[in-house]
């Protein structure tokens, strides 16, 4: 349920209705628009008559029933409003928002050694990446495969954003490693696997770092805003969601179904950021620069894109990786295209 103040409300007044609710035995959140004010109600709201809480106060527009199952993720929960997610980074805030400039993540799958990743980190940052994604714990479906080297190569992503300014992407497997990833990383990945890990998302939402919440790779849509809404239940209101691609039918020829078609949708269901990973969402780096124009042009929030000096010899996802030339020249095609929707960063990728 919530309660939309209108205009001009007095602070006074805005604070003393929640000591009222509070007094009902809810949980009121105050959620600031950039023209109103809407208190989010949590706790027993099914047997409350809307019309009993527009008598608190003349200051109250209307109350409203939030139908769906993910209160906190939906778009109805900050009356229609896009939130935004503030980043610190090395070089100041970075915003992941529907009404902000696209913002790019790049790197490669897995942190291998001290000089690759900090070369990676310097190259994407100058064709105008904003963040280094890069893995220490990596999940994989063979129990024989690399699976990162875990808190060596979180040495090493703090020496790659102390020598780059970029912000770090990790992701975590295990909530014993939750504090340690903490300090390094800037956003705190939660990747498909873990999805639905509901302990996990708890002690991630308990935590004060952003959360990137990629997709499972068999959720559906409310499956996954109903993974969102363990961490927003926690206490953590910074949430990126991530579509990496979806398990579908033909696995021949790209390794998952990129869902472009999530964008709109999630635009109607959620106020959170959106994230798209080509990548994953392919398999093939040669699919991945034509995937990434189209989500810029289905209006996605940002790219998360694998980028690797010398692919071939990846430990993990090498054919999914571009190298930092090609990432170079993608760049100024991204360009082109974020300039046409109004969303590319300024100033912009000079094409070559």
């Amino acid at each position: 349920m919530i309660v939309v103040m209108k205009i001009g409300s007095p602070e006074a007044e805005i604070n003393r209705i929640d000591e009222e609710l509070t007094s009902w035995g809810l949980t009121p959140e105050k959620i600031v628009g950039k023209h109103k004010v809407v208190i989010g109600l949590v706790g027993e709201t099914a047997d409350l008559d809307p019309l009993q809480i527009q008598e608190i106060s003349p200051w109250i527009e209307q109350v409203l029933r939030v139908e769906l199952p993910y209160k906190r993720a939906s778009r109805q929960y900050r009356h229609g409003e896009a939130s935004e997610v503030v980043v610190d980074t090395p070089d100041g805030p970075v915003v992941f928002g529907e009404h902000h400039p696209l913002v790019v993540v790049a790197g490669p799958c897995s942190v291998e050694n001290e000089e690759m990743i900090v070369e990676t980190a310097h190259r994407v940052k100058a064709a105008g990446a904003k963040f280094l994604r890069g893995g220490a714990y990596k999940p994989r479906t063979s129990p024989y495969a690399f699976q990162g080297h875990g808190d060596s190569a979180l040495e090493l992503l703090a020496r790659a954003k102390e020598l780059s300014g970029l912000g770090v992407i990790t992701e975590v497997m295990d909530a014993e490693d939750l504090d340690r990833i903490a300090e390094v990383a800037d956003v705190i990945q939660v990747g498909a696997r873990n999805m639905q890990n509901f302990s996990l998302l708890k002690k991630v939402g308990a935590q004060s770092k952003p959360v990137l919440l990629k997709r499972g790779m068999a959720a559906t849509i409310e499956d996954w805003l109903m993974a969102a809404e363990y961490v927003l239940a926690a206490g953590n209101p910074n949430v990126i969601l991530c579509e990496r691609g979806i398990r579908t039918f033909d696995r021949q020829y790209t390794r998952n179904t990129l869902d472009i078609s999530v964008v709109p949708v999630l635009r109607k269901l959620t106020h959170l950021p959106i994230m798209i990973d080509p990548s994953h969402g392919t398999g093939w780096s040669e699919f991945v620069p034509t995937m990434a124009m189209a989500a810029i042009a289905a209006g996605t929030d940002s790219l998360m894109i694998e980028v690797h000096p010398n692919p071939k010899k990846a430990l993990s996802d090498g054919p999914q990786s571009l190298t930092p030339d090609a990432f170079d020249r993608l760049m100024p095609e991204l360009a082109v295209i974020g300039k046409a929707v109004g969303r590319w960063p300024e100033p912009a990728v000079a094409l070559a």
